[in-house]
Parts: structure tokens; C-alpha cells; sequence
């Protein structure tokens, strides 16, 4: 899916927790199909939408197995004050958009299974202390 680059080491790292059997689910699917990346850096959900009946459309003879989905990061950068950075999605529209996409991607299949990263936790006050 669009959205800040991830790789398959970094992804069997991150989901390399004891509660959790996906790696042994995600190597047998890579073990049978193809892993198509579709990151995109500097990409938002926004722009996402746009394209998203065209990266999954709903009339494919095959369809994913797996799609993860890793937003956020761009969407949740400050606004421009010049304008000139599309980047930045208000939270309200963020949601909104992520439950279009979840909804989109539930709808290609019974099958398709889904993985929604997200973002990690940011400290804004030490940001401001640091950077200013």
C-alpha cells in the first residue's frame, strides 16, 4: 500500500511479538505468492484514495491475500503556513479516510487479510524543547 516505505526485515521484526503468529503466517503466504510493494514515499491517504480502485480494484480475476497498511506519518505532518506541503491531512479527515480504505480493501475478498501499522507515539512537548 502507499505510505511510508517498510521492508520485509523491518516488518518481521516489528510483528515479531509472542501473542502474535504472523510471521509464520506471512512466510508461508511469501512461500506461494508474490509481494508487491506499494510505497510511495511522500504519499497520504488523501492521495491514496485517488488511486486506490486502480492499485485494488474490486473486479480483479486475483486478489491480495494479504495488505498492509501503513499511513500516517505524512498525513500527520504540520500544516504549511505558506501552503506549499499537501502533506498534512487534518485528523478528522485521516479517520475518515483510513476507515475508506479498510472498507475498500474488506471488500475485495473474504480472504483478503489486513495489517494496519501505525505511526509511533510522538512527544510533542520534547519536540518543542529540543527543536523549538
Amino acid at each position: 500500500m502507499h505510505g511510508s516505505g517498510i521492508s520485509w526485515r523491518i516488518l518481521q521484526k516489528k510483528l515479531c511479538l509472542p501473542q502474535w503468529n504472523l510471521i509464520s503466517e506471512i512466510s508461508e503466504i511469501s512461500e506461494i505468492s508474490n509481494i508487491v510493494l506499494r510505497g510511495y514515499g511522500g504519499w497520504n491517504t488523501r492521495l491514496a484514495l485517488q488511486v486506490l480502485d486502480q492499485i485494488f480494484p474490486k473486479d480483479a480475476a486475483v486478489q491480495p491475500s494479504l495488505v498492509i497498511v501503513y499511513f500516517g506519518g505524512n498525513d500527520s505532518v504540520r500544516p504549511d503556513p505558506n501552503g506549499i506541503s499537501t502533506s498534512h491531512v487534518p485528523l478528522s479527515e485521516y479517520v475518515q479516510n483510513m476507515k475508506k480504505i479498510i472498507l475498500h480493501l474488506k471488500s475485495l475478498s473474504e480472504k483478503t487479510r489486513i495489517i494496519i501499522l501505525s505511526t509511533p507515539a510522538v512527544n510533542e512537548e520534547q519536540i518543542i524543547k529540543v527543536y523549538g
